[in-house]
């Protein structure tokens, strides 16, 4: 599989299938095809159902399968970019439950849920993420612009709940209440921050759909 991601604010990645190549999706992401492209929605087992339906995930995945040579391209649903990974040699990443786009059929796609108990009471969307495996590529969207850092062991960065993208799986997040009654009460920050300790790779966003309906929520006629 070779792929080009085009366009601006609103991306595409174009992927360029050999014959019997599969790629694998779990929303309406699919935007454009070659005819030759043959669709098959799976549920992933009964198990695998009723974690994601827990998890608030969709339930079913569409594999898309080349019976010749051809392109399919799959879309972003909000402004932002689109983040190629590439998994191998037993790397595992971390990513929010609404970045992942498109997969290689080699990919495993699986709920982690984090085991500390301050991400379990208040981590809202930290608590239930996606872990990536296996081999191959994985796309995720990006809302707004993507920022990457490298931390290295013990290394400490304080992100603010749903800016954080993914992380490679030797980092480990937290969960952090702002200190301070003046702070909590005056500061309007929200009452907890996500902690990511390294070593290992971060990446950021900086426009989460949260932020965005939390900005425009109060001028929002509610018809009262």
């Amino acid at each position: 599989m070779e792929y080009e991601i085009k366009g601006g604010a609103f991306p595409v990645v174009i992927c360029h299938l050999k014959k019997g190549e599969k790629m694998i999706t779990e929303k309406g992401a699919m935007v454009w095809m070659s005819p030759c492209m043959e669709m098959e929605t799976k549920g992933g087992g009964l198990g695998k159902m009723f974690s994601k339906a827990f998890s608030g995930e969709h339930m079913f995945q569409n594999i898309y399968t080349a019976k010749a040579d051809g392109i399919i391209a799959f879309g972003s649903s909000f402004p932002g970019k689109i983040l190629p990974i590439e998994i191998s040699n037993g790397h595992e990443f971390i990513l929010q439950k609404k970045a992942f786009l498109a997969s290689e059929i080699g990919v495993e796609l699986s709920t982690h849920f984090n085991k500390k108990l301050g991400a379990g009471l208040f981590g809202g969307e930290g608590f239930i993420m996606q872990k990536v495996s296996g081999n191959g590529f994985v796309f995720a969207e990006v809302d707004g612009e993507l920022i990457e850092y490298s931390l290295g062991a013990g290394e400490q960065m304080i992100v603010d709940t749903g800016y954080v993208l993914g992380f490679e799986g030797s980092v480990k997040l937290d969960i952090q209440q702002i200190k301070g009654f003046k702070n909590i009460a005056l500061g309007g920050e929200g009452l907890f921050n996500t902690v990511l300790t390294g070593p290992g790779k971060i990446w950021l966003q900086t426009m989460p759909i949260s932020a965005v309906v939390g900005a425009v929520a109060p001028f929002i006629p509610t018809g009262d």
